[in-house]
């Protein structure tokens, strides 16, 4: 059976993506080639998926699709070392602050796609923004889209906003798990063990995610359903307000965002 998928890059991300697509059957093992430059890891994937492993870059770039999940301050000296791919080959960026005009100028009249994935894609529950380049068309955009639905969730936005993206879902999961902590701290400050603590915490906001994601409730809303008069949950809220619970998440993304524009510029 012939490669398929080509991946440069076999570390944490590159491998949970072609994990998935290998759990949801999209590819078969002996269909996926991942081009990785450390002996032990290409071992570790080959005996955990089963799929074939290289320490040359062409080999995988002539598949007729190819991910690259390289870290970006290595994408130049990557692509400079590796022959063009075929005419026919979609070629799928992860790398943060790599444009599509970069990718273009390196894989020359190449359909290019740019897509920014976040860390719950490891365990199917990601968030991934893609943008497509000028030579895609709506058959290879769509081969993307399914890609990266097999590590969750899938929107396409103009690459214009991509430095948004990365600072709201690129970043999130770090704002988020400090929400967590902080919400267990909370709890072990009026006295529960830190165990329980940390339990209730994680499981509160697995919880909430889960309920408006069903529910399609506007987050004020199921606030407000919670937040009765004169309450435990409106002192509480009271207590962010005057904090400035609100504006420091809405600063934290912007910051990211702003932060992910200048690594981008050089």
């Amino acid at each position: 059976m012939s490669v398929k998928l080509g991946v440069i890059g076999g570390g944490v991300m590159g491998s949970a993506i072609v994990s998935r697509l290998l759990i949801q059957g999209i590819y078969q093992p002996t269909e996926i080639l991942i081009s990785e430059p450390t002996l032990q890891q290409r071992e570790s994937l080959q005996q955990q998926y089963g799929v074939g492993v290289t320490s040359d870059n062409n080999s995988a770039s002539i598949a007729p699709v190819l991910l690259l999940a390289i870290k970006p301050q290595i994408f130049g000296q990557v692509v400079g070392a590796i022959s063009q791919p075929s005419p026919t080959s979609l070629i799928v960026s992860i790398l943060a602050g790599v444009s599509i005009a970069q990718l273009e100028l390196a894989f020359p009249d190449q359909a290019v796609i740019r897509a920014m994935p976040n860390t719950p894609a490891t365990v199917g529950m990601g968030m991934t923004a893609i943008s497509a380049g000028n030579h895609v068309n709506s058959a290879q955009l769509e081969l993307a889209t399914q890609l990266f639905q097999a590590v969750g969730e899938v929107v396409t936005v103009p690459e214009s906003l991509m430095d948004a993206v990365t600072g709201l879902s690129g970043s999130g999961p770090a704002f988020v798990a400090i929400a967590i902590e902080a919400l267990a701290d909370g709890g072990v400050a009026a006295g529960l063990p830190r165990q329980i603590a940390d339990q209730l915490a994680l499981q509160t906001v697995l919880g909430t995610a889960q309920l408006l994601n069903e529910s399609k409730l506007h987050p004020a809303q199921l606030k407000d359903r919670v937040t009765s008069p004169g309450g435990t949950t409106i002192a509480g809220v009271k207590t962010l307000e005057q904090a400035g619970f609100r504006s420091a998440l809405i600063e934290a993304v912007i910051a990211a965002a702003k932060r992910s524009q200048e690594l981008g510029n050089g």
